[in-house]
């Protein structure tokens, strides 16, 4: 690579991280957070093959393709190869269209995404060893997990999608890493990821398609970054804490916590924290939707007598899934579904269940789901945890008077209540056999958990549809 770079400013957050990543192995990773990674990496790829099943896979994967240009790299489910960059979109894409993704609670990012696809496509092109490409995914999620924390939910108050944002960064790490950019390249990287980072919440007034599309474009921009510092393309330094650098641009009054993007580096490994999601929707709704599951067992046949549904939800997240609330009580599509804690409620509370049949229009446009979805209101929760876990709590009352309450403290998915392997390895199947058949699903289990030793090329093809 080229020797050419912007002179270092010392001690920068960006150069402490890049050192960081530049620096670490496979090897100095702890074995559970290694396997937990492999899980991760599995969860996620059944996503992306079942979102080849839904309506906005054929327009993207079209649109990209007629935008992007052909080359080698798979396009998960699918049997094109098209070009790096295009092909980490169109995956990142995918990955999260469903919004069954992983997420970090404190830095409130949809984690793997930030970092895998662009981890995929530069394995897969450079053809390098698996575990190559899986340091370098553990490594892009710890970078994005600390950039995330480190705005203390700033990002979302003001209209930013977090991940869309952070996703910028840590691809550029990945991508940089796996070219075997040094430390100052890699500081570059960050910099030049600085002038693309974005990701706006305006999709959220229409159940827009565009959310679904943040990280992977963050993925092209991070590769794109990684292949311009290689080059010697001169970039900030300082694209954190400079006087017009992210946090002074994307974080209007709430404080940065700098400490957090690189305390603890090599011994703090946020991977451990990262939840594997139990419902396909938001995460701020999950506490609230199991708490109406709860709810609708213990009701039984009076489930038709209920008068009133409060839904207790953290008040730093009731601007995104519950206001405004004629909107979030009337939904019509799957995506304005996803991310109203009153749809939510009212299907578990019905059904006693949530899963992705519950977003076809079926369900959506039930008589009686609909009218039940009207009569909830959203307040604070007083007794939240956030953002620990994603608490949330559901009050019914009924025609008589009766009420009862439900509480989770600590959501399905997270902390103490992690999803083991056999649950991730049943919720894989389930998505990816909306692809292919259970034969060919067994075996991707096999690549993404076996031995290692096998090449990025040979475990990303078995997704091939």
């Amino acid at each position: 690579m080229s020797a050419t770079h912007t002179p270092q400013a010392q001690n920068s957050l960006s150069q402490i991280l890049s050192e960081w990543v530049q620096r670490t192995t496979l090897q100095d990773i702890p074995d559970d957070v290694v396997q937990k990674a492999r899980l991760h990496a599995l969860d996620t790829l059944g996503l992306a093959l079942a979102s080849n099943a839904e309506s906005f896979a054929k327009p993207s994967l079209t649109g990209i393709a007629n935008a992007g240009a052909a080359g080698s790299c798979t396009v998960l489910g699918n049997s094109i190869e098209l070009a790096p960059r295009d092909a980490a979109l169109i995956n990142g894409l995918l990955m999260h269209g469903l919004d069954f993704d992983d997420t970090h609670p404190k830095s409130i990012i949809h984690a793997s995404v930030a970092s895998l696809p662009a981890a995929l496509a530069m394995g897969e092109h450079l053809d390098l060893p698996w575990e190559q490409t899986l340091c370098a995914y553990i490594l892009g999620i710890e970078a994005s997990t600390r950039i995330g924390a480190s705005v203390q939910g700033g990002f979302h108050h003001v209209g930013f999608h977090a991940t869309g944002v952070v996703s910028h960064f840590s691809a550029a790490l990945v991508a940089g890493k796996l070219l075997g950019l040094d430390a100052a390249g890699l500081t570059s990287a960050q910099g030049i990821a600085g002038s693309t980072a974005s990701g706006i919440q305006v999709f959220l007034e229409e159940g827009a398609w565009t959310k679904r599309m943040h990280p992977g474009w963050g993925a092209l921009a991070g590769i794109t970054a990684a292949y311009m510092a290689q080059a010697g393309f001169l970039a900030p330094t300082r694209p954190y804490e400079g006087k017009f650098g992210l946090y002074a641009t994307h974080l209007h009054e709430t404080e940065p916590a700098h400490d957090k993007l690189i305390e603890g580096l090599g011994t703090l490994w946020n991977l451990r924290e990262t939840a594997i999601k139990p419902f396909p929707v938001c995460h701020f709704n999950h506490g609230c939707i199991e708490a109406a599951i709860t709810l609708h067992h213990k009701l039984g046949d009076r489930v038709g007598q209920i008068k009133e549904v409060t839904a207790w939800l953290a008040e730093p997240t009731l601007h995104i899934v519950a206001e405004p609330e004629q909107a979030k009580q009337n939904v019509s599509t799957d995506y304005e579904a996803k991310f109203s804690a009153q749809y939510g409620v009212a299907v578990g509370l019905s059904l006693g269940r949530f899963g992705l049949k519950e977003l076809l229009q079926d369900t959506i446009q039930d008589t009686k789901i609909r009218e039940l979805t009207r009569k909830v209101k959203c307040q604070a929760d007083p007794n939240t945890r956030f953002p620990t876990s994603y608490s949330g709590g559901v009050t019914v009352t009924l025609e008589d008077g009766t009420q009862l309450h439900e509480h989770i403290p600590v959501n399905k998915g997270a902390g103490e209540r992690a999803m083991t392997q056999d649950d991730i390895v049943e919720k894989f199947m389930a998505n990816a056999t909306v692809l292919v058949n259970a034969s060919q699903a067994e075996k991707m289990v096999r690549a993404l958990l076996g031995s290692g030793t096998q090449s990025t090329r040979e475990v990303v093809r078995e997704f091939r549809k």
